[in-house]
């Protein structure tokens, strides 16, 4: 079989959609799995519904990256989006052909300070891990490349500043996609910080300021990534040869925080896209935080407890699956700002994403680091909660007994606890300091653990004693789920 290519395919008689020709107007820093399923598949169905007709440039971000695999294949790659949508299985694929190519900035950085050369260029995508936007001092403006993504930036707008500084119009539109908060502006204040380290002028400074718009955005897809399993399969029934398959789940919803302008320079509301421009992205990070992830840190390891090993069995437990609806429906959407209509839709669509047959997402690979999930995802819908009804929410104070019941372990090992299912053990992964904490009160009661561990402010930033009976009700959970089980707990708060 041939490898996919725009000629493959003419041979095929393929005719979906591709864009073959279209100006280099994006560039984006980073070229894995979660960029190519997320934004690129919004910018490719923006160039189909509205004319959009724009390429994207990538630049792998790191020295070993998918550039000659990207480029051999001239940009394109199959895209699969699989879940549950409207309770109907879908199972949706795509041919990406917003990609121009692919650039290496450790083999040729030339090549990439060139494209701000180009007068079309006006939108720049980045995800470069959670560390990626970090400000490190070290860094030097001779650098080629320099080491960090934001030093690199600072270089590549710089040369644009160099090439247009003198034009209106000629900044860009940066959409910082990694998960950290604020993304956009952490991003912004290290480019400034280097622009005045570099000693690159005031001019520079006040264009980076006037005539750039850096976006904080919000993105929620779980992608997959390369079917490795299924690939032999799927280039079968293909009829072609393609290196980068990419899979992720059906749902997608990018939130950017941006000016009312912004929605006519990015057509996606007009497209029918699920990408919102907004003046402020915190309430949906806060809907999606709370929601999404609150969800899972409230149930996952309760259900462990519970004998459960997968998410979406556990949406065919009457008793977990209502155990979460009850936490999401009756403790968390009240004490969220978004309209009750929109909450309860997102929360509906977080019930058929845990359903995804395509998906085994383990319980255990959910359980990692819960101390401070449970700190960010869950403390805050417990504390509004209180706030707003003067009493606990059941469901949510039951959680942080199901986390405490979890992190019972009796050894560590290699940085790891072990803690015990029945007759077999199973691992606990956290700091290190809060995985001795527990060793150190392996041998306490109910009582006494519920306790230590409430009272533990470097775990939650705070005494959590001082919530009205909070202490109480978590040492009466933890009580029964040693005498009953995790599971009879979840019944009984339903």
């Amino acid at each position: 079989m041939k490898k996919l290519s725009y000629q493959t395919l003419n041979e095929m008689s393929y005719d979906g959609y591709l864009l073959k020709e279209a100006p280099e107007r994006i560039l984006q820093f980073g070229e894995g799995n979660f960029m190519r399923a997320f934004v690129d598949y919004f910018f490719d169905r923006m160039n189909e519904k509205v004319d959009f007709r724009s390429k994207v440039v990538l630049v792998q971000p790191i020295a070993p990256g998918l550039a000659d695999m990207i480029n051999e294949q001239e940009g394109l790659y199959t895209l699969y989006l699989r879940g549950y949508q409207d309770g109907q299985k879908v199972n949706d694929k795509r041919i990406i052909s917003c990609v121009s190519r692919c650039l290496n900035p450790y083999n040729d950085y030339e090549e990439v300070l060139a494209c701000a050369d180009n007068p079309d260029l006006r939108f720049i995508t980045c995800n470069t891990t959670e560390a990626g936007i970090a400000y490190d001092p070290n860094c030097r403006f001779e650098d080629v490349p320099a080491s960090s993504f934001p030093g690199k930036l600072t270089q590549f707008m710089y040369r644009r500043f160099q090439k247009f500084g003198s034009e209106k119009g000629k900044g860009f539109v940066i959409l910082a996609c990694e998960l950290i908060d604020n993304n956009g502006k952490e991003l912004e204040k290290c480019v400034l910080n280097y622009a005045k380290q570099w000693n690159l002028g005031e001019d520079f400074a006040s264009w980076l300021k006037e005539e750039n718009i850096f976006c904080s955005t919000l993105v929620d897809r779980i992608v997959t990534g390369y079917p490795r399993n299924e690939i032999e399969e799927i280039n079968a029934q293909n009829g072609y040869v393609d290196n980068l398959v990419n899979t992720a789940e059906v749902f997608g919803f990018w939130v950017i925080e941006g000016p009312e302008s912004l929605k006519k320079e990015l057509p996606f509301e007009e497209a029918g896209l699920p990408v919102l421009i907004t003046a402020d992205h915190k309430p949906y990070k806060q809907r999606k935080v709370r929601i999404l992830n609150g969800a899972h840190t409230a149930f996952v390891l309760g259900a462990y407890l519970s004998g459960q090993n997968i998410v979406r069995d556990c949406m065919d437990d009457e008793v977990i699956n209502g155990f979460m609806n009850k936490a999401i429906y009756d403790e968390i959407i009240p004490t969220l700002t978004l309209p009750e209509a929109e909450l309860k839709e997102f929360a509906a669509s977080v019930t058929e994403r845990f359903k995804n047959p395509f998906i085994d997402h383990a319980l255990l690979d959910i359980s990692l680091n819960s101390t401070s999930k449970w700190r960010a995802r869950v403390m805050p819908s417990v504390k509004g909660y209180l706030e707003k009804n003067q009493a606990l929410p059941a469901c949510l104070t039951a959680s942080f007994a199901f986390y405490i019941a979890f992190y019972r372990g009796y050894a560590l090992k290699d940085n790891v606890m072990l803690a015990k299912r029945g007759s077999s053990d199973y691992p606990v992964k956290d700091d290190l300091e809060v995985l001795n904490f527990y060793l150190a009160h392996q041998g306490d009661d109910a009582k006494t653990l519920a306790k230590a561990v409430c009272e533990n402010t470097a775990f939650w930033g705070e005494d959590l004693t001082k919530l009205p009976h909070f202490v109480d009700a978590v040492a009466t959970y933890l009580e029964e789920i040693e005498k009953n089980g995790a599971y009879a707990v979840m019944k009984n708060c339903l």
